[in-house]
């Protein structure tokens, strides 16, 4: 039996904006306590123009913002996804597993 897509029901601007904070999860590697396979994200990219570089990456500002929007925020914490802190979110395991199927899509290589 194949696993179903998208189990949750995450709406495509939740969609894109776990992509985008999984990535940066990576990129600023931080391990949460008291969850293995959880990480802490700190900070925000910031766009210039109509993209922003995440590491190695170019990003659409079209692509990012939900990274600036409330309720996208208080969903993926409702399912799971996320959980807010002082200062930080933290990504939870099972957010940081959840399959977006959108890395290819939204994450574009970069050359500089």
């Amino acid at each position: 039996m194949a696993l179903k897509k998208n189990p949750l029901n995450l709406n495509p601007l939740q969609l894109k904006t776990l992509t985008l904070i999984q990535e940066i999860a990576r990129i600023e590697n931080k391990p949460a306590e008291g969850e293995e396979g959880a990480f802490m994200v700190t900070s925000l990219p910031h766009a210039h123009g109509n993209h922003f570089h995440l590491g190695r990456y170019v990003v659409s500002a079209a692509d990012a913002t939900g990274l600036h929007n409330q309720a996208v925020w208080v969903a993926l914490e409702r399912k799971g996804m996320l959980r807010s802190q002082t200062n930080s979110v933290e990504v939870t395991a099972a957010g940081m597993a959840y399959d977006t199927g959108l890395k290819d899509k939204i994450l574009h290589g970069s050359d500089h």
